[in-house]
């Protein structure tokens, strides 16, 4: 993979961290490596048992705390986030990893854990051969006019609404 692009997967519909981890999927088994930063997300997820699996070729790393931001991000939400987003810059900065998943960096952003200029130097600045993956609904219009794919995932109709929760293995 000589040069890489930056994709958004972004939308009210369910799909976007599940469109990413496909992709993961996908490079590591072309024998890339690749870094996943999960942000605003602290919870247990079937995603990190399943990557266990795949720990040569795939680092996926948690900066949220255990539940869900609701209306306004607490200061250790803003740690974390500030403290994983140096460990992204690090990973893509660090010529190991061809593919780079910043999951819910948008939600980040929406919610103030970092700014989205941050988000746009890392766009701006990457090594030509990164692929950069952003999900996560709100993204800002800024990020939608740098990236190079935006694919927007809307919900027509979700089992949520009759009462279904998250399901193990399937949402969570």
């Amino acid at each position: 993979m000589e040069q890489g692009y930056v994709q958004v997967y972004t939308g009210n519909g369910k799909g976007k961290t599940t469109a990413a981890l496909g992709l993961a999927i996908r490079a590591a088994g072309a024998g890339y490596q690749v870094f996943i930063g999960q942000f605003a997300k602290g919870q247990d997820y079937a995603e990190l048992h399943a990557f266990k699996r795949f720990s040569d070729q795939v680092c996926i790393r948690q900066y949220g705390q255990a539940g869900f931001i609701v209306q306004s991000a607490q200061a250790a939400d803003v740690a974390m986030a500030q403290d994983g987003l140096a460990e992204v810059k690090e990973a893509v900065f660090s010529g190991r990893y061809k593919v780079v998943i910043l999951d819910e960096a948008n939600i980040a952003t929406h919610f103030g854990l970092f700014d989205v200029d941050d988000l746009l130097e890392l766009i701006d600045n990457r090594p030509e051969h990164v692929e950069l993956v952003l999900t996560g609904r709100c993204v800002h219009p800024r990020i939608v006019e740098k990236a190079d794919l935006v694919t927007e995932m809307r919900e027509v109709k979700h089992y949520y609404q009759r009462g279904v929760m998250a399901r193990i293995g399937i949402e969570k």
